[in-house]
């Protein structure tokens, strides 16, 4: 096979570790960047929290450099000297990660907060207090261990009993499950352990008919729960009185005391299931209105001031106490390994906030008359080549950068993503963007008449008499973006 030599042009795209690294920290919100820092300033002996200090003192540089020479030809290319990673040129600049609004006179307060009994401990406290043996004891423990965190058993019985029989070795009928079952729904919070919405609900007029048993709503609501349970949900009323034989005054005060009740009776025991789903939002950026003036600044919350730990550089002394050539290597080569990696890591933080605070800078320049007045219905069609083109940064860097961020102002705290939004054209010519026409449609809705709510036809038309050119299908998402029902499930008596 003969062998042949060709030309050959190739495009590629290339990135370094430092451009990886700038794309990870731009996707970190501020509370996420704190707990990045946090793991760098422990795996890395070279990166340390506090001000820079002036540059470094040459003694270990002049040393190898005596010692350089004493060795001539012995050194090869292989060989690390001081100089390939700390000279004249190559100090480490002034480095602040952050702006902050704190003042050094402000004082810092720790928050303390108490927690009580979990949703569970309380029902296995209200089980103690019961006058119930030993077994029974032990079946409604694994019952209430099967309640969720609605406060709803979604476990059928006859798996129970399955459950304790293979599981427990503990043999037991059904109807004792039941009856112990009905035990745990007397516990409070009012209506756990119910098995569906229904049974939730009448448990919960149960217990107030308990407490006010002439009260005749409360006669009226569970009449609708227990009899025209399907009619409610969808909002039936007329059939429901016709059903009852219940006036529509009779009616609306049934509703009115069923719309009290809690769906989710398990979220109201102050279980922990209301931390975990909870998002923790903290602003990265802060913009204030001072005298007319926007002024924008990037919150560094407890985030630390990072700089070149040159203690661990003494360890370099070490060279004239006779150490081998290979462990003068070796112990080089990792401190320059650790070195560029901590000055990587604070390049790459400080371009991190300089490319927020540009994108930023440039969403308030194009928003600003929102951000004057707080009126949504100011706020411009803008997408994120509009910003990337005043930047002059990628769109997908614009993307990583309003992606999870906040801002806080002085009306209130937005996601970045909220300020991108399309664009349509109204009757005049005029370009609005959609913020504006969900504000319009939102506002329509809300001055409908409840009697009469207002079908997505009809939202069409009156979105037309405005100038907003809009089809139905879009009123429908719209209408579901704003977690706005159908017109049936609006109707109010």
């Amino acid at each position: 096979m003969a062998l042949k030599q060709n030309l050959q042009q190739k495009l590629g795209l290339k990135i370094n570790p430092l451009q990886i690294q700038l794309i990870k920290l731009l996707e970190l919100p501020t509370y996420q960047l704190e707990q990045r820092i946090k793991e760098e300033l422990e795996s890395n002996p070279l990166l340390e929290e506090g001000e820079e200090e002036p540059e470094y003192a040459t003694e270990n540089e002049e040393e190898l450099d005596e010692r350089e020479e004493e060795e001539g030809p012995e050194r090869n290319e292989d060989d690390f000297t001081l100089e390939d990673y700390i000279s004249d040129d190559d100090d480490i600049p002034d480095y602040k990660l952050s702006v902050t609004n704190a003042s050094k006179d402000d004082e810092t307060r720790d928050l303390i907060f108490s927690q009580g009994a979990t949703f569970r401990e309380n029902l296995l406290n209200q089980l103690g207090m019961r006058n119930l043996s030993d077994f029974e004891k032990k079946v409604a423990e694994y019952i209430i261990g099967n309640i969720d965190d609605d406060g709803y058993l979604r476990r059928d019985i006859e798996n129970i009993v399955d459950d304790l029989a293979f599981g427990a070795g503990i043999e037991i009928s059904e109807q004792e499950v039941e009856r112990l079952l009905k035990i745990i729904q007397e516990f409070e919070p009012s209506g756990v352990g119910a098995r569906d919405l229904k049974e939730c609900l009448l448990l919960q007029i149960r217990h107030k008919l308990s407490e006010h048993p002439n009260y005749p709503g409360l006669h009226t609501a569970q009449a609708v729960l227990t009899d025209c349970f399907e009619e409610f949900s969808r909002k039936h009323y007329e059939k429901i009185a016709r059903k009852l034989r219940i006036s529509d005054a009779d009616l609306k005060v049934a509703i009115e005391e069923i719309l009290k009740l809690n769906p989710k009776p398990g979220g109201a025991a102050g279980d922990s299931s209301f931390e975990r789903n909870a998002e923790k939002v903290i602003p990265d950026f802060t913009l204030d209105l001072v005298d007319g003036e926007l002024q924008l600044t990037l919150n560094s919350g407890n985030l630390p001031e990072l700089r070149i730990n040159k203690a661990y550089l003494n360890i370099l002394d070490g060279y004239k106490n006779g150490q081998s050539i290979k462990n003068k290597k070796d112990v080089v080569s990792f401190v320059k390994y650790k070195l560029n990696s901590a000055k990587s890591f604070i390049d790459a933080v400080e371009q991190r906030n300089n490319t927020l605070m540009l994108t930023m800078t440039a969403i308030v320049q194009f928003q600003k008359q929102f951000f004057l007045t707080g009126d949504e219905s100011l706020l411009r069609p803008m997408i994120l080549r509009d910003i990337a083109d005043i930047t002059g940064l990628d769109v997908s860097t614009i993307s990583r950068v309003s992606n999870s961020k906040y801002v806080q102002t002085w009306f209130g705290i937005y996601a970045l993503k909220d300020f991108f939004t399309g664009s349509m054209q109204m009757d005049t010519g005029e370009e609005v963007s959609t913020g504006e026409l969900k504000n319009t449609l939102k506002d329509i809705i809300e001055a409908e008449d409840k009697k009469k709510p207002l079908t997505d036809d009809e939202l069409v038309d009156l979105m037309n008499q405005k100038g907003y050119q809009i089809a139905r299908r879009t009123i429908a998402k719209y209408r579901q973006m704003l977690d706005i029902p159908v017109a049936r499930l609006r109707r109010e008596i």
